[in-house]
């Protein structure tokens, strides 16, 4: 009797020391750093920035692509590059749902590129979540846009299904009451939304965005003159809905502040843009960046950082696809 209660003990003993080395490792999986990939991939960084340099110089607007590929990614179920997968005979994913169908090619391909060429230095060791999260970051800083440290270590998801995303994305024509419930929701400021919006400074729109707003008369806030250009650019549209516009006609190859000084003299784009200036609740941040670029980056850094984390998954959550367009 004696031995088997030591045998027992013995057992029970094992058993919480092998609990206790699995949440030791899965603690250490899920921990993200800005160094994670220092030893497993020392090239990590080097590799995406020759990848994002020779993309962006081929395709100028890469950088704003891959920018709207990641809010479409991360904002409504977080960052687990679940938009990259493609659709099957039987799964319609994230990318085919509606809202998704517009998002540009070039932020795709920019992903691909940059996973096939770490797949050939570091077989299955850096997330798609993770290579897009720090593509977008350099890219910004390529046109002109801040720098800020991303922390590493996501895992990427394995489902993706467009009705997970339906009515979870920001619309053009949203009521700004409406885009504010949308980011607190997600735990962002009135100031953070404002600040995201920022990223209106790079990138187009298509003209089914907006023409059905613009009136040269002013009432629905567009400068005349702009919607007497706005009208003609997009005049031969509905033969081809590709026709789009700059979403920052003064400057819109920079990520500057341009689109806050642009929004109140009438030179918006969307309605949401508007929207920002009209709405007393965001007129005053909309003001704060038109006249501080400084401050503008600064609260955009950390807002991206703050998405950047938002629902990601690590350790054993997820996975770390072969491909970024297939799930393993």
């Amino acid at each position: 009797m004696a031995e088997q209660s030591q045998l027992k003990n013995l057992t029970i003993i094992l058993l919480l020391l092998c609990l206790s080395f699995q949440s030791l490792s899965f603690a250490a999986e899920s921990h993200l750093t800005v160094d994670f990939y220092s030893k497993s991939c020392p090239k990590f960084l080097d590799i995406i920035r020759e990848t994002i340099t020779n993309k962006q110089i081929s395709t100028p607007t890469t950088a704003a692509a891959a920018l709207r590929l990641f809010f479409h990614d991360c904002f409504p179920n977080g960052c687990d590059a679940s938009v990259l997968v493609s659709s099957t005979a039987f799964n319609t994913a994230e990318r085919d749902s509606s809202i998704n169908l517009s998002l540009p090619g070039d932020g795709f391909d920019v992903v691909i590129r940059a996973k096939t060429a770490l797949e050939l230095a570091c077989p299955n060791t850096v997330s798609c979540s993770d290579i897009i999260a720090v593509a977008v970051r350099d890219l910004l800083v390529t046109v002109g846009g801040p720098y800020y440290e991303i922390s590493l270590g996501r895992r990427d998801s394995r489902t993706s299904k467009s009705s997970l995303v339906s009515d979870l994305l920001p619309l053009p024509s949203m009521q700004i009451s409406k885009l504010i419930d949308q980011f607190s929701s997600r735990g962002f400021s009135v100031q953070e939304m404002v600040a995201l919006s920022g990223a209106h400074t790079i990138g187009f729109s298509h003209c089914k965005e907006f023409t059905n707003r613009v009136n040269p008369n002013n009432s629905t806030g567009y400068n005349p003159r702009f919607a007497v250009a706005l009208k003609k650019a997009c005049s031969n549209s509905k033969n081809d809905p590709t026709i789009s516009v700059f979403n920052d006609v003064m400057t819109p190859n920079k990520f500057d502040n341009m689109y806050f000084q642009n929004i109140p003299k009438g030179l918006g784009l969307l309605e949401s843009d508007h929207g920002l200036f009209s709405d007393p609740r965001t007129r005053p941040f909309v003001e704060l960046y038109a006249r501080d670029q400084s401050r503008f980056f600064n609260d955009f850094a950390g807002a991206m950082q703050k998405l950047s984390l938002h629902g990601i998954l690590t350790g054993r959550r997820g996975e770390i696809r072969r491909r970024c367009d297939a799930i393993n």
